[in-house]
C-alpha cells in the first residue's frame, strides 16, 4: 500500500515537470527577429572599437609614489620604560 501511495504522489509531482518548455538559454538568437540581431552585433562591434581607442597607460599611476623615497629613515624603537619598585619595599 506504501509503495503504491509513494509512487501515485511521485507521478503527480512529476508531470508538471515533464509538461514544461525547453526555455531558450541566455544568448540563443533563433526566438530574435533578424533586425535586433543586426542590431546587436552593430553595437558589438562598436562596443570592441572604443576598447581599442582607450590608449595604454604609461608607467605607474601611484600618486604618492614620488613622496616615498627608497631610502626612508628608519625609526629606532625606544626603549621600554623601566619598572618603578613599589615605595614600601613589598613585592
Amino acid at each position: 500500500m506504501r509503495v503504491l501511495l509513494a509512487a501515485i504522489v511521485f507521478a503527480l509531482l512529476a508531470g508538471p515537470a515533464f509538461a514544461q518548455k525547453s526555455i531558450p538559454k541566455y544568448g540563443e538568437l533563433e526566438g530574435k527577429p533578424e533586425h535586433e540581431i543586426k542590431a546587436e552585433k552593430e553595437a558589438e562591434r562598436a562596443y570592441q572599437k572604443s576598447l581599442g581607442r582607450i590608449p595604454e597607460q604609461k608607467g605607474s599611476s601611484d600618486p604618492w609614489g614620488t613622496m616615498r623615497g627608497d631610502s626612508a629613515p628608519k625609526t629606532v624603537a625606544k626603549d621600554p620604560p623601566a619598572k618603578r619598585a613599589k615605595a614600601d619595599g613589598a613585592k
